[in-house]
């Protein structure tokens, strides 16, 4: 299994989850059967918001699941039509949002919860 989770900046397992999918600009990788972690820019980062292609993102690196602090209405129908699951972040590095995917902590993302805009009002539930 191979989870996506959005950084600021590659810290390995220490790296501390982003808020947003869409506006992270890396990627961090996890195979959980390897071991391997790898580093993924994100090649969407310019678009509107609203307009977030999570897998023009991420297409060169199929993952299983992503674990994130925030996401958008678009990005979560996204990924998940391509059967990719969508976890909300509990802790705040990879390494404790791993522990906590691992004991069935993890909640998944619903389309009621999600980010509605970074401007006033700002709906997002993170």
């Amino acid at each position: 299994m191979k989870i996506c989770f959005p950084v600021e900046r590659n810290e390995g397992l220490e790296s501390k989850v982003f808020d947003h999918f869409g506006s992270a600009p890396l990627f961090v990788m996890v195979d959980l059967e390897s071991n391997e972690v790898t580093e993924v820019r994100n090649r969407d980062t310019s678009h509107a918001h609203g307009s977030c292609q999570p897998l023009k993102a991420i297409s060169d690196h199929p993952v299983s699941a992503v674990v994130v602090g925030g996401i958008g209405g678009g990005a979560l129908s996204g990924l998940t039509s391509a059967n990719i699951a969508v976890y909300r972040s509990k802790g705040s590095t990879i390494a404790e949002n791993l522990s906590l995917l691992a004991s069935g902590s993890l909640d998944k993302w619903s389309p009621g919860f999600v980010c509605g805009g970074h401007g006033e009002g700002h709906a997002c539930s993170h």
